[in-house]
């Protein structure tokens, strides 16, 4: 990887750490994620800055972005659009819904009944939407920022396997530090967001995802990664483990977690430091035990290198 372009990743995580006050670790993870061409699913409490951080990632990488509002009352036809008649050609001709756009904040996706979250699923899947026979590609780039409320809280319904497994990472915000959260009662956010400005462009970020499968990854690696995927199948503690689809999630994580760090090789901390992201909402434990903790639990059971 160039030294300018090295140098544009750094300025893209300054700029959004300058909105983002006290989130490094969660902002490089987004941006990562990004790279690797993945969806993103926070979730925190309301009031956390996931809105926030979905617009200055989209005015930062210089895309178009639209926010949903999923609602108990939303349908499928409100995310994706539908055939509408126009009488004076006698024909029925299709409407786009928001979700054509590069960046579609999906916001509070599990306040929405199950039928109105699956509008997104062959998005998110295939870049397309498929109606009445006729497909409609989406725009590229294309990536769902979703959130979602802890399933606590009172009208949430939770997201299947299969729409979980769409998202390359899930993780959470969480309340600021002491210090950063008294800079933002002294200053003023919002007024950072109007102000920020566009790092990269389409064309440079379809350049750096098409380095991300390019970060090396050695055979003692991948050995590893893939000794990870299989405790997640065979420990106990676990009822579903990493799916192939998941370790080849797993992998390209980390490669995109090497480039922000300016590697051109994968290194075992890489790999560790996306595994709970990418592996927590895709396993399943035999217990009330969360998953983040499961996850961490299988990651400790694993050597860096094998004992065979």
């Amino acid at each position: 990887m160039s030294q300018k372009l090295n140098q544009i990743i750094r300025q893209s995580l300054a700029t959004i750490n300058d909105v983002i006050l006290g989130k490094e670790p969660q902002v490089k993870l987004a941006l990562a994620s990004i790279f690797a061409r993945g969806h993103i699913l926070l979730e925190d409490l309301p009031g956390m800055g996931k809105t926030t951080l979905a617009q200055t990632l989209a005015r930062v990488l210089g895309l178009e972005y639209k926010r949903i509002q999923f609602t108990s009352d939303l349908l499928p036809a409100d995310v994706i659009g539908a055939p509408v008649f126009e009488p004076d050609k006698g024909q029925f001709r299709f409407h786009r819904g928001p979700v054509f756009t590069q960046v579609v904040l999906a916001d509070e996706l599990n306040r929405a009944t199950p039928k109105s979250q699956s509008a997104l699923l062959e998005a998110m899947e295939e870049r397309q939407i498929s109606i009445d026979g006729t497909s409609y590609p989406l725009p590229e780039p294309f990536f769902v920022i979703a959130t979602q409320n802890p399933l606590s809280q009172a009208g949430t319904f939770s997201l299947p396997e299969s729409q979980l497994d769409r998202f390359l990472v899930r993780f959470s915000l969480g309340y600021p530090d002491p210090a950063y959260e008294l800079q933002l009662l002294k200053g003023n956010t919002r007024d950072k967001l109007r102000t920020v400005k566009q790092v990269l462009n389409t064309e440079t970020l379809t350049h750096i995802q098409s380095l991300v499968p390019k970060v090396t990854a050695t055979d003692t690696l991948l050995n590893y990664l893939q000794r990870l995927v299989a405790r997640t199948r065979e420990d106990d503690s676990c009822e579903l483990g990493l799916s192939p689809r998941g370790a080849i999630a797993l992998l390209r994580a980390s490669q995109a977690w090497a480039l922000v760090n300016g590697r051109t090789h994968v290194l075992p901390e890489d790999v560790q430091a996306v595994f709970v992201p990418v592996a927590a909402h895709r396993i399943v434990g035999r217990t009330e035990k969360q998953n983040e903790v499961l996850a961490r639990h299988l990651l400790e059971q694993v050597e860096v290198l094998s004992k065979e």
